[in-house]
């Protein structure tokens, strides 16, 4: 069984896709699975089982990265392709089934619209594979013991960035005695190039009970540090989905972006949003994605605390 499976370049929406590959994993056992993404989001398929090859589709201008990966899976006769870019590659494949999945409806969880591919209710939920290396490293960067409270404080865009000072204000909130978590560290979470949005957290965390993890260990390396903590809170990114994915409890800030569409997935999950709706944090008088400041700023720290003790609440009943 030979499957071809084409999904996101960006991390957050291939970590929504994962669900429908761990389905097709379990039901076509003997799979030999090729990956198709961009290069941000490929490193997160390394551990996939089955895993036959990963292609890393580079972006191109005039649509020739398309040309470029149909001419590296066109030799081969395919007995499925799963096409979540909405693409015209799958149509020119030699394929036995074809499932084809665009940008879809904006009220509807993507994680549910890739489940109606395959007429699959409940969808599958995202679910990521880490080997024993990623777990070893893991367990160096995020020490057994003392709880850890993780924090996603950047975004790909200013828009979706709740404030620096804001993140400061929650963690020691939750982190004091009466927290949710009291006396927990603090691993702060970012890419290299969005160290300069995580700095303000880190500088005020003591030394002692910060771990600093922005930049440096690789995506499935995150995945599995993110698995030994008690709690993630981060904006609506990429990261958020990671750390929904490998069961920590999750708390997603939105604002100019769709819960509806993009929450985090799952029973250990929940999101918090900004007072004002996103048509109107959109939508105003001289509004220029290009140009804006954070969208974030009706989200108070009080609603943010709010939603993450409710959710602690609702999580420390859940079977581990």
């Amino acid at each position: 069984m030979n499957i071809l499976f084409l999904t996101s370049t960006r991390i957050g929406d291939a970590v929504l896709s994962t669900g429908l590959l761990s389905y097709l994993i379990g039901r076509y056992r003997d799979a030999r699975v090729t990956i198709a993404a961009g290069p941000a989001a490929a490193p997160l398929f390394e551990a996939v089982p089955g895993l036959r090859r990963l292609i890393t589709v580079d972006k191109r201008a005039y649509g020739l990265h398309w040309l470029g990966l149909w001419a590296k899976t066109m030799g081969r006769r395919w007995d499925l392709v799963v096409d979540l870019r909405g693409s015209a590659l799958s149509y020119l494949l030699w394929t036995g089934e074809r499932k084809i999945s665009g940008k879809g409806d904006i009220a509807e969880h993507r994680v549910a619209e890739l489940g109606r591919l395959f007429d699959l209710s409940p969808p599958p939920a995202p679910h990521l594979w880490v080997s024993a290396a990623h777990e070893r490293a893991a367990a160096e960067l995020i020490p057994a013991g003392v709880p850890v409270l993780a924090i996603g404080p950047a975004a790909n865009w200013r828009g979706k960035q709740w404030r620096a000072e804001r993140f400061v204000d929650l963690a020691q909130r939750l982190t004091a005695p009466g927290g949710v978590l009291p006396g927990a560290r603090i691993a702060v979470l970012a890419a290299a190039h969005e160290r300069a949005q995580a700095e303000p957290l880190l500088a005020a965390v003591p030394k002692e009970q910060s771990i600093d993890l922005v930049g440096g260990p690789d995506l499935l390396t995150v995945a599995a540090a993110l698995k030994r903590t008690a709690l993630f809170i981060g904006n609506d990114t990429g990261l958020t989905h990671i750390a929904a994915a490998v069961g920590v409890p999750t708390l997603g800030l939105f604002g100019p972006s769709h819960p509806t569409r993009f929450a985090p997935w799952g029973e250990r999950t929940a999101f918090v949003r900004t007072a004002i709706p996103y048509e109107e944090l959109v939508g105003g008088p001289g509004y220029d994605h290009r140009t804006t400041d954070t969208l974030m700023d009706s989200l108070s720290v009080d609603a943010v605390e709010e939603a993450a003790r409710a959710l602690w609440r609702r999580v420390e009943v859940l079977p581990a």
